[in-house]
């Protein structure tokens, strides 16, 4: 029985007055233990949800999703909006090509 116990204090934790330091607490576990914690949905959500995703593209998905980017964050104005609303629309065939 020569093992020294985690949870209880030892004299280097302790300073001359033998109280145990403020940093420290009496009654520290092990850190490096392999003992089964539970855990509840919260816990398991934020895992989910904070987890760390790195994507790697290639250089021809990097063009397509910078064309992307740049066609959903262009400037909209009201000319070019007017410009679409009111362009001139033909239906059927054009009666020029005899």
């Amino acid at each position: 029985m020569n093992e020294e116990s985690n949870f209880i204090p030892t004299e280097e934790q302790g300073n001359e007055n033998n109280t145990v330091q403020e940093s420290s607490s009496i009654f520290k576990a092990c850190e490096n233990s392999k003992l089964p914690t539970k855990s509840d949905f919260g816990t398991q959500l934020r895992k989910v949800l904070l987890y760390e995703i790195k994507v790697e593209l290639t250089p021809h998905q990097q063009k397509i999703e910078d064309e992307i980017n740049e066609f959903f964050h262009r400037q909209i104005t009201w000319e070019s909006v007017k410009s679409f609303l009111f362009q001139e629309i033909s239906f059927g065939k054009s009666k020029k090509s005899a």
